[in-house]
């Protein structure tokens, strides 16, 4: 049986991930366990990580280190293979820094700075649906989708700088917006998969089948 650790630091979208990840393994016929944790051991055991995120890039990076051994237990499980998906500010921490209020140091698994968007004319937070673009078939997370498919964003701040090979689907606001982001076993989407109905379950329902 799979077992999935929703990784509980005070600072994400638990209950809503928890159900999307439940539908997205039902839908792709997997035998499922997801437990809402904080216990380094139960992520260090998991089969796959998922850390949701919402707030400030700080505080997100505090609750994570408020609680002894998790951001190792993480570090320690994805370094030896584990698939991890981060969510909104759960893919913002893989950045190198985040720079919203000050400069914090975030995991460094992909290229690139979280800083403020720049979107002349445009309301900050993003807040709402938005098409997303990429290259179809280009990597498992994106099987079945289409671009200009829809998903959920609420943000502030994103990933800048990055490197292209890590970016793997972008949208549009004000610019290009990095959307979903790979490296090696570590994802990130920028907007709220578990929020983005259909599209959101596929795209989970491929991570719960990724062997990267």
């Amino acid at each position: 049986m799979m077992q999935i650790a929703v990784v509980d630091y005070g600072s994400g979208n638990l209950a809503s991930a928890s159900r999307a990840l439940a539908l997205a393994a039902e839908r792709a016929g997997i035998d499922a366990t997801i437990s809402v944790t904080a216990d380094p051991a139960r992520v260090l055991a998991a089969s796959r990580i998922v850390l949701p995120g919402q707030g400030a890039f700080a505080d997100c990076t505090s609750g994570l280190g408020a609680i002894p051994g998790l951001r190792d237990a993480i570090e320690t499980a994805t370094t030896r293979g584990t698939p991890f998906l981060g969510i909104c500010v759960g893919m913002q921490l893989m950045a190198e820094r985040g720079l919203e209020h000050t400069v914090t140091q975030g995991f460094g698994w992909i290229q690139g700075d979280v800083a403020e968007m720049a979107a002349p004319g445009l309301r900050l937070p993003q807040m709402g649906w938005n098409s997303l673009d990429f290259v179809a078939g280009s990597h498992p997370l994106l099987d079945g989708l289409q671009p200009g498919d829809h998903v959920y964003f609420v943000h502030s701040y994103a990933l800048a700088g990055g490197a292209p090979g890590q970016i793997v689907a972008t949208t549009e606001y004000g610019g290009t917006v990095p959307a979903v982001v790979v490296a090696g076993n570590r994802a990130g989407t920028q907007f709220h998969a578990e929020k983005s109905q259909e599209v959101g379950i596929r795209l989970l329902s491929n991570f719960l089948r990724w062997t990267p």
